[in-house]
């Protein structure tokens, strides 16, 4: 049978897929990314787990896997195949097709960005199936989003298409990984609203999920932080809104889960801001976190269809 390898590398996990060319599931694995041995050893561990699944493939179905999509965090430049930073895995200017490729007998690899990876599954597959032009964001440690447009996913000149988390909503605000103040994602990401909810409820265990279960409790001060968050938040999508004029805000990653606790506050917020814009429907991901591992299928599919004769 013919078929792809899948891989969606995360800073402590690293999942995998064998596709079908007509994307039928079959096999999947999940293994530690393993980051605190090293840079070095995260390309091996990525590296080792696409050899196990070649040989896995070769045995069970008599044939080698035809191409690699894998996705990665950080900054990625997909024409080169480079993974040109991910600060959570060490990674700097790292040619991670080309030593795939090598390593897999010249097996065509490419290279994408996780949240636009994911965000080109959700856009064929999941919520954004049908929708055209959408926005896929991703509220998890940090905050990402990924412009849809057609069935593909806009990456920018410079692979930096999307980093709406690093839109200043709050001048002067708390400091950001990126250095800035008062951007969107020292606000309202996941970490964000676990690291407020551990200082407000006095449980320096608390996260965000347990802000969410309080607001759900009717907790004060839960829903205080929450408002600040789906304030910041609003804020944000508001000005990605008025620059990239999208049908529909996917909202996806940790804080996603969190429903309608999330998402009925967010609509109304959105919505109270909005004054020319045309107002986007706001709907949850609907492919979890399996979204990476099958947008890298698709992209390994779209290498393969783009090398196919007219």
């Amino acid at each position: 049978m013919r078929h792809v390898i899948a891989l969606d590398v995360g800073g402590t996990g690293m999942k995998a897929a064998l596709f079908g060319l007509d994307g039928t599931l079959l096999y999947e694995e999940r293994r530690a990314t393993g980051r605190e041995r090293g840079p070095e050893a995260v390309v091996e561990a990525v590296i080792g787990l696409a050899e196990d699944l070649r040989a896995r493939g070769r045995v069970r179905f008599g044939t080698e896997a035809e191409a690699v999509g894998v996705a990665v965090p950080g900054i990625v430049d997909a024409q080169r195949g480079v993974a040109v930073h991910a600060a959570n895995l060490g990674w700097c200017d790292v040619p991670l097709g080309e030593s795939l490729s090598r390593r897999l007998g010249g097996t065509p690899v490419a290279v994408g960005h996780d949240v636009r990876t994911g965000g080109l599954a959700e856009g064929r597959l999941g919520a954004g199936r049908g929708r055209g032009r959408f926005l896929f964001v991703s509220l998890g440690t940090g905050i990402a989003g990924a412009l849809g447009i057609d069935g593909g996913m806009e990456a920018g000149s410079g692979g930096c298409a999307g980093e709406i988390g690093h839109i200043v909503v709050r001048p002067g605000g708390p400091v950001c990984g990126c250095g800035g103040r008062g951007c969107l994602e020292a606000l309202a990401s996941a970490a964000a609203v676990g690291r407020a909810w551990a200082r407000v409820s006095g449980d320096p265990a608390a996260d965000a999920a347990d802000c969410a279960r309080a607001v759900d409790a009717g907790d004060e001060a839960a829903s205080a932080v929450w408002r600040t968050a789906v304030d910041a938040l609003a804020d944000g999508l508001l000005t990605a809104v008025t620059v990239l004029d999208p049908g529909t805000l996917i909202i996806g990653g940790g804080l996603g889960e969190a429903g309608d606790t999330l998402l009925v506050p967010l609509r109304a917020a959105v919505a109270e801001r909005v004054t020319f814009q045309k107002s986007p429907a706001i709907v949850p991901a609907t492919l979890g976190d399996a979204a990476g591992c099958q947008g890298a299928g698709l992209l390994a599919r779209d290498l393969l269809a783009a090398a196919a004769p007219a």
